[in-house]
């Protein structure tokens, strides 16, 4: 469901019981039921981004091939970037890097290596707060603006899509996306790597899941990361598995 067809049947639904009560003396404490199945759905609406609840996500790619994206939240880091991009490197994988705008500044050769090396940036927010999801839409266009005009700074580049920060959807972020002509981006696979679990619990979660289509959620901000990429890369080349960017697998643009 989305969130206007959600928002009809809650309406539809109130409206019945008020005739209901009008007609028939139902008791109004009915009303309760669809106020927590519209709160509910609303709560998962919001924090399920596969869910496509107030625009349409791109989560997964149709590929019948063996292909799949890498892709990584909340960069530039100047510590665990520059090792990302290395393992990269050895292994002749692409991956796209959702970056927060704060983060640029001083790092702003880690973004020139980035697309030098031919990967994907995309849009992550510029401050990636705890609030952000409570901004209004001109609160959002602000947030992506600041970040696209960052990143053009240093690279020329103007940015076409958007990963929201912890994966939460809003209607005023669905909004200022359409307004700025954004593509959001999902992902099929949640890596969790920043949680207190192992390395290794982390590299069977990815595994477990990954299957042609699918895009990797990682963060470039930990030695597990680090750790779990290159047994991941590891495990997709032993299994026939190519690592392409995100406009291959989604035929999108990344730029303008």
């Amino acid at each position: 469901m989305t969130f206007n067809s959600t928002r009809i049947c809650f309406i539809i639904a109130i409206s019945i019981i008020g005739l209901l009560h009008l007609f028939f003396g139902v008791s109004l404490w009915w009303l309760v039921l669809p106020c927590l199945v519209y709160s509910a759905l609303i709560i998962y609406g919001s924090s399920v981004i596969q869910a496509n609840f107030y625009a349409p996500v791109y989560c997964y790619g149709e590929s019948l091939e063996k292909e799949i994206v890498l892709s990584f939240d909340d960069g530039p880091n100047s510590e665990y970037t520059p090792r990302v991009l290395s393992i990269l490197a050895e292994y002749n994988a692409k991956a796209t890097f959702f970056v927060i705008g704060k983060n640029i500044s001083g790092n702003e050769s880690l973004l020139q290596q980035i697309d030098a090396a031919g990967h994907s940036i995309c849009n992550h927010s510029y401050t990636h707060s705890f609030f952000v999801d409570f901004k209004s839409v001109q609160g959002f266009k602000d947030e992506l603006n600041q970040t696209a005009e960052s990143v053009f700074n240093v690279i020329g580049k103007r940015l076409k899509l958007f990963r929201p920060p912890y994966g939460v959807t809003t209607p005023s972020l669905a909004k200022a996306s359409k307004l700025l002509n954004y593509s959001i981006i999902g992902w099929s696979i949640r890596s969790l790597d920043t949680t207190s679990d192992s390395a290794q619990v982390i590299t069977q979660r990815v595994q477990s899941q990954i299957k042609p289509g699918a895009i990797i959620l990682f963060h470039d901000a930990s030695d597990k990361t680090l750790q779990v990429l290159k047994q991941t890369l590891d495990f997709t080349k032993a299994n026939g598995y190519k690592i392409v960017g995100i406009e291959q697998l989604l035929k999108i643009k990344v730029y303008e």
